[in-house]
């Protein structure tokens, strides 16, 4: 069933949504980034902004590699952005001219400004991930949130998990 926001799509993206909706999984060759994971958990908790985003750049370029798509620039950033319309967790902006494509990351709440989970923020930088895997793996032409694409982000997530016994 699609999301409200279906509606509002032009027929050319309907179809885009569908075919996206209708992708449930990414298969991941076998990639063991337990010492990042550890690394990603250890320095998170630690509140170390630059040596999160070089620890994060170092999975999202071994996953990029595996899956054998463009490479990806990541930024991290501290407090979350918010408004009445809740907190910006992370954000995916496309590839331009000679530009990588970017992935941004929050790791404090917008409010408390806590740290957030590891698990978390993980699945957060997995998502924004999927959004460049449409485009670049799965060719779509826009990047939907579809129930597909969430279960694509979970099953990265899942297969990360299996392959690497730091996620719990």
């Amino acid at each position: 069933m699609p999301f409200a926001y279906f509606k509002r799509l032009n027929k050319a993206q309907q179809r885009i949504y569908y075919r996206s909706d209708g992708i449930r999984s990414i298969y991941l060759p076998e990639t063991r980034l337990d010492y990042l994971l550890e690394a990603l958990e250890n320095v998170l908790k630690c509140d170390q902004t630059k040596e999160v985003e070089s620890v994060c750049q170092r999975i999202l370029d071994q996953l990029t590699a595996a899956l054998n798509v463009a490479a990806v620039r990541v930024e991290i950033y501290a407090a979350r952005p918010h408004g009445r319309w809740g907190e910006l967790h992370g954000l995916y902006t496309q590839a331009e001219k000679r530009d990588l494509a970017r992935i941004e990351v929050w790791m404090r709440t917008a409010r408390r400004r806590q740290i957030v989970a590891f698990r978390t923020f993980l699945r957060t930088l997995l998502h924004e991930l999927c959004h460049h895997l449409d485009y670049e793996l799965l060719k779509l032409p826009e990047s939907f949130h579809t129930e597909g694409f969430y279960q694509r982000e979970s099953s990265l997530l899942n297969q990360l998990a299996l392959q690497n016994q730091t996620i719990v």
